[in-house]
């Protein structure tokens, strides 16, 4: 969640060995020829994502964990 624009961009990741920088990411994605405007700007590092009981991505459950943190971030910086 943003208070101007909305909404920004955070890439919840799986890592498998260890964990890519928020630039490797984009460096990685500019090299496949991602438009700017579409990197992430915050990389979170998790141990598994949440699936629906038919194996899809819960991203209402990634929202709402983002939200939680950003608020709580906002909080401790108030």
């Amino acid at each position: 969640p943003d208070p101007v624009l909305g909404e920004r961009m955070c890439v919840f990741v799986v890592s498998r060995g260890a964990p890519p920088s928020l630039g490797d990411l984009t460096g990685h994605l500019t090299t496949r020829g991602l438009a700017r405007f579409k990197h992430p700007e915050r990389l979170e590092i998790v141990d598994e994502l949440p699936l629906s009981p038919f194996g899809k991505v819960q991203k209402n459950v990634l929202a709402a964990r983002i939200a939680e943190m950003v608020a709580a971030e906002s909080m401790s910086q108030a």
